[in-house]
């Protein structure tokens, strides 16, 4: 079976899962990495078999978001997703589930894989550069898994370009430290072929990705960049940026963003000098830390006016990601505590 109709099945019964019996007879086995936590014992039905399901979803739930954002670069989708599994594991047969914390985690894997197949097809009427969604990590540094490279905006806008399965695979060798026969179970392959499959992304990966700066470098490059920007200082600008630096803005038609990347040190610099005169009036930054890289959160008396990151490598920034989107910027983008009474402001001007 092709891959397609192998995740295709998860559109059947909403309490059936690929090559999963949960009405009985054979159980997923065998541990899956970490998401284990302590909990392969079964979990009964009744009262206290209830109270007890709820214990072990709440235990493996921030893995299971972790995994789905990285295989979906969305928190809204992600969030959506656990849920979905939460309802399965209320209305499954709970019985005969032998593992409970790897039958939660396959199940959000290959929900994340149909997932992304529609989330490619709705991007397609996305207006302008799409950009992943910004989750804050600084009071969850870890978002359920062991590596945090996978989590980073350059990689998860790198892995955009591998296949559900190559990405699915990817994420769950390099982020979560499953091995090869684990991620074949998982997506009902063979070892042999998920082999192929990370082997494939690894070459992409390399291939594309720079060696990222480390936080504190990639932190004080963004911080030169907020005040460079401001003052419109384009020789300033100009040695902070790589040659082919690329400014992406996402803002899918709801503000007046560029609807197309600005490539190259020089015309970076040239746009930004243009835009100092009027964006950054009345304009207070917040630092944040998102997706374990430091954000600039851009308010606009009291209302959220959008969110800038870098990414870096070397001693240059090599992209420019700002986020104008609303729906893109939620609670997990910010830190907690946080809260913006002032709502969206609208941008007003064409910004980068």
């Amino acid at each position: 079976m092709s891959d397609a109709g192998q995740v295709a099945e998860l559109d059947g019964a909403r309490g059936a899962l690929v090559g999963v019996r949960i009405d009985g007879g054979a159980d997923f086995g065998g541990d899956v990495g970490d998401v284990k936590e302590g909990v392969g014992e079964r979990v009964g039905d009744g009262a206290d078999g209830l109270e007890e399901a709820v214990a072990v979803f709440t235990r493996v739930r921030p893995r299971l978001f972790g995994i789905a954002y990285r295989i979906l670069s969305s928190v809204t989708e992600a969030e959506d997703l656990v849920q979905e599994v939460w309802v399965r594991w209320q209305t499954c047969d709970r019985k005969a589930v032998r593992d409970p914390a790897a039958f939660l985690a396959t199940t959000a894997i290959r929900l994340a894989i149909n997932e992304l197949r529609s989330a490619r097809v709705r991007r397609e009427k996305y207006v302008g550069p799409w950009l992943p969604e910004p989750v804050e990590t600084s009071a969850d540094p870890y978002l359920g898994a062991e590596r945090g490279e996978a989590l980073q905006f350059a990689a998860l806008l790198l892995m955009e370009k591998l296949t559900p399965n190559e990405r699915a695979a990817y994420v769950l060798r390099e982020a979560f430290d499953y091995s090869y026969p684990e991620i074949a179970d998982v997506l009902g392959t063979t070892g042999a072929a998920v082999r192929q499959s990370v082997s494939r992304a690894r070459k992409h990966m390399a291939r594309e990705r720079r060696v990222s700066a480390p936080a504190a470098a990639q932190r004080e490059l963004l911080t030169k960049f907020i005040a460079a920007a401001r003052d419109g200082d384009m020789a300033a600008l100009e040695q902070l940026f790589a040659a082919d630096v690329a400014s992406v803005s996402d803002g899918n038609g709801r503000a007046r963003v560029g609807r197309r990347p600005v490539v190259g040190a020089s015309r970076v610099a040239k746009f930004l000098k243009a835009m100092s005169s009027w964006f950054w009036d009345g304009v207070e930054v917040l630092w944040v830390t998102t997706n374990g890289q430091t954000s600039a959160l851009l308010r606009h008396d009291g209302a959220l006016w959008g969110m800038i990151t870098v990414s870096v490598s070397g001693e240059h920034i090599d992209q420019v990601l700002w986020m104008f989107n609303p729906e893109k910027i939620t609670a997990r983008s910010l830190p907690p505590g946080l809260v913006l009474d002032g709502g969206f402001a609208e941008v007003t001007k064409a910004s980068p």
